[in-house]
């Protein structure tokens, strides 16, 4: 299955992301699910992200969530959690 993990950051946390970038995209390498990952941009700022995993259920998805540096790091104001149905690409 598929979800879409869009989250938003929290206002003026740009330093927060910067300095928590390479421990994410560690965990995005070491756990093995995510078909694409990417920033949000908005006023050519970084101010969220889009991940989609490829995993089995929703609970292994919000346990992916659960894990993600950024997260544990309290980057984002918001985080939903959707399954989704690729159809192309």
């Amino acid at each position: 299955m598929h979800f879409a993990v869009i989250c938003r950051d929290k206002r003026g946390q740009l330093q927060t992301r910067l300095d928590n970038r390479a421990a994410h995209l560690g965990y995005i390498e070491q756990t093995g699910i995510v078909a694409l990952a990417g920033p949000l941009i908005e006023d050519g700022q970084m101010c969220g992200s889009l991940v989609i995993l490829d995993c089995a259920d929703r609970a292994a998805a919000e346990a992916w969530v659960a894990g993600d540096p950024y997260g544990l790091a309290g980057l984002f104001e918001s985080v939903t959690v959707t399954e989704w149905k690729r159809v192309v690409g």
